[in-house]
């Protein structure tokens, strides 16, 4: 048996990242993978790179991410001022050697779950980390989304909503959101966010694959409490349901 933890869009929550990998380790895997949004939006993104590099976690690029490393990128993407604040102040507080960090991530990368199974691994989709696959993408945009990539199971972030989706023989998984998870997509609009953490479980034994969601239940009050001088923080105190 082989199992394999997924992680996502931290987000720079350090109190949620360590109930997560609380859980992985209770329930046990071999192996952690990041798909990407580590740092940016949240208090702690330093503490959160430090984790996954003493963890040892191979990780994906997503689109804040590669914010950090190009940062004049943002601007393409959004043109609310709060997020651009908050992702400069992000940016502001990283060491070099964090930034070296992020700089090793993968664009996609495709690990083996057993002899038979294949894992292909991305952000948004396997030729964009800025795109939205959901459990509502027609079949024959999906098709092109995942631009000929066959694997036994797909996975990608950057949504903030958990998905399991089946699509023509492929499952396609997305584990949520460690730090900021939605209650529903809101594409780009104000969200609710959900006091959990959020990841998922990919196994296969005897050549069967299975994938399963979890949700880690967090303390209100400690997510709220969570206010620096990150000029977002305010504002996710308050989107808590």
């Amino acid at each position: 048996m082989s199992r394999i933890a997924l992680i996502s869009d931290l987000h720079g929550n350090e109190l949620a990242l360590n109930a997560v990998l609380d859980d992985i380790a209770r329930r046990g895997a071999d192996q952690t993978v990041c798909l990407g949004d580590v740092a940016t939006l949240g208090p702690r993104p330093v503490a959160v790179l430090e984790r996954l590099q003493k963890l040892g976690c191979l990780c994906i690029l997503g689109n804040h991410d590669e914010f950090m490393l190009e940062p004049s990128s943002v601007r393409e993407y959004t043109k609310i001022p709060v997020l651009l604040d908050a992702v400069a102040w992000c940016r502001a507080q990283l060491p070099s050697d964090a930034v070296d960090f992020i700089r090793g991530f993968q664009d996609s990368c495709e690990l083996a779950l057993d002899d038979k199974n294949r894992l292909f691994l991305f952000h948004g989709s396997p030729e964009s980390n800025v795109v939205d696959l959901l459990a509502t993408t027609p079949a024959d945009e999906l098709d092109g989304m995942l631009a000929g990539h066959h694997a036994a199971v797909m996975a990608g972030g950057h949504t903030h909503i958990q998905m399991l989706r089946q699509h023509r023989g492929i499952l396609i998984v997305n584990p949520g959101s460690v730090g900021i998870p939605f209650k529903e997509y809101v594409g780009g609009g104000p969200p609710v966010v959900l006091p959990y953490a959020e990841y998922a479980t990919v196994e296969a034994t005897g050549g069967a694959v299975s994938v399963q969601l979890h949700r880690v239940p967090l303390d209100k009050a400690a997510l709220a409490a969570l206010s620096v001088d990150n000029p977002i923080c305010a504002s996710l105190a308050q989107m808590y349901s």
